[in-house]
């Protein structure tokens, strides 16, 4: 006959790695989701760093496009064929273009080469010359070079 002794402490020693085996999986799967939180609070951290670092003027501009418009508004899009399309209809150059707008002649060839986009704005002061006429538009164009001649 086996020694009994021997028995049951092979026995206990079989139950108590059972049981530490399943204490320590349930933390090691603890251990995992604290460490995917803190490198995902890590990665929070450094984009909030960087983000500090940044000037305060872009943000501004940001913060100012973020708004909502206003409810009674309509939601422009901005299409570079459309915009050039429309300045090749007036005839009118980029810079006298970009004078109505409130931007430079640089600034409406890049909006038509889709190298730059322009503001919320800039969008809607586009979207009010669209819906003028050709002859509103020049008499529109020489008040305000009018305006800055005298």
């Amino acid at each position: 006959m086996p020694n009994i002794a021997a028995l049951l402490k092979s026995e206990i020693s079989r139950v108590a790695r059972k049981e530490v085996r399943a204490e320590t999986d349930s933390l090691r799967k603890l251990l995992s989701a604290q460490r995917s939180a803190i490198a995902a609070l890590k990665r929070e951290i450094a984009e909030l760093r960087k983000e500090s670092k940044r000037p305060a003027a872009p943000r501004k501009a940001l913060q100012a496009d973020m708004e909502a418009p206003q409810p009674d508004e309509v939601k422009r899009r901005f299409s570079a064929k459309r915009l050039a399309a429309h300045r090749q209809k007036t005839g009118l150059s980029a810079a006298d273009y970009g004078a109505l707008v409130g931007v430079s002649g640089q600034s409406v060839y890049h909006y038509e080469q889709g190298k730059a986009r322009p503001h919320a704005a800039v969008v809607r002061k586009l979207s009010m010359i669209k819906e003028l006429g050709k002859t509103q538009i020049l008499a529109l164009l020489g008040e305000q070079k009018a305006e800055s001649n005298g």
